[in-house]
């Protein structure tokens, strides 16, 4: 781990730390190592898919991915995408979404949305308008299963990234 000092108007404040390396190897495999817990994680992840399209699920999965910075998540959910026939404009729209708002649905863009709030929770919280624009496209239902979604991908990007996972080491 490299930390350097950052210097604002001549005065040092906190230090800067580079996350890892590109030759980091992976710190342990979270699967073998706690493999009830990763077991619950795919039992929540199964759980939320279910009632939900697919590709919508891909888009949220890569663009909280994007958000969290979690190369191995990107990597196997862009592949994922990719074999379920997503194109590559949309795939390279994810991270813009918003200024590329004509390449996904309103239903996506709600989703995407939420992802974003859910994300980054701690900055705003998930505003009123972020939620209500998702409980207008889906049903109770389906709102809980992309809230767990969302919650799930986070999950996993958080296992990947504290545990050092490699982006295309996974078996996909």
């Amino acid at each position: 781990m490299t930390t350097t000092e950052i210097k604002t108007n001549d005065r040092t404040t906190t230090p800067a730390t580079t996350v890892r390396s590109n030759t980091t190897t992976p710190r342990l495999d979270f699967a073998k190592t706690a493999p009830k817990v990763f077991r619950a994680v795919i039992g929540l992840d199964a759980a939320a898919r279910a009632g939900l399209d697919p590709m919508l699920v891909e888009l949220v999965q890569i663009r909280a991915s994007h958000l969290n910075r979690c190369a191995y998540c990107l990597h196997m959910h862009t592949t994922d995408a990719r074999k379920a026939g997503e194109s590559e404009d949309r795939l390279h729209m994810v991270a813009v979404w918003q200024e590329a708002d004509h390449f996904f649905t309103d239903r996506e863009q709600a989703a995407l949305a939420l992802t974003d709030a859910v994300t980054r929770i701690g900055d705003a919280g998930v505003p009123d308008e972020v939620y209500d624009r998702a409980a207008a496209h889906f049903d109770e239902e389906e709102l809980a299963h992309l809230l767990a979604l969302i919650l799930t991908i986070n999950t996993w990007n958080r296992i990947a990234l504290s545990t050092a996972k490699r982006a295309g080491t996974d078996e996909r």
